[in-house]
């Protein structure tokens, strides 16, 4: 069973990017409709996994962690994946990682204090067995990072 959004659940969402703590009250008054619709419409998002969680953004620059470099990442044997695949998890430095076709086997994303601190991630998933050898790419400004565009323009295309 598909659920078809209409365009108060598409305010709800916009908002709740925005701020995912946001009290269904306030959501309420903005959109001039009651607490109680803007709760059964969650709810019904949540069921249908549409929504998913709530998420809370850190500004990593104000906790010391300034430096984002993406790391490409070639294994040994493409079976070792899901081992290395666990071997990043518990570096909790690792924040992202997908399995890619192309160039890399998995690529990932690191966060770090400062290019010292990279280095040892770095030497970090160079050790991990199975991985071959690894390409590192510093992130000089993280100049796009807008989840509302895709978001609006889904919403027009499922109109």
């Amino acid at each position: 069973m598909k659920f078809k959004l209409d365009d108060v659940d598409h305010k709800i969402l916009d908002l709740l990017i925005d701020n995912s703590r946001i009290p269904f009250t306030d959501i309420a008054k903005k959109l001039l409709i009651s607490a109680g619709t803007v709760h059964v419409r969650v709810k019904k998002m949540e069921e249908f996994g549409i929504i998913q969680g709530a998420s809370l953004a850190l500004d990593y620059k104000k906790l010391g962690y300034t430096f984002i470099a993406y790391i490409g990442i070639f294994l040994e044997k493409t079976h070792l994946t899901n081992m290395v695949l666990e071997k990043l998890e518990s570096i909790p430095y690792v924040t992202v990682a997908h399995i890619t076709t192309g160039r890399f086997n998995i690529f990932c994303k690191i966060r770090s204090k400062n290019t010292n601190h990279a280095k040892e991630i770095i030497f970090m998933i160079d050790d991990i067995d199975g991985v071959s050898r690894t390409e590192t790419m510093i992130s000089l400004e993280e100049s796009i990072n807008d989840k509302k565009r895709l978001m609006h323009k889904i919403f027009n295309e499922i109109k």
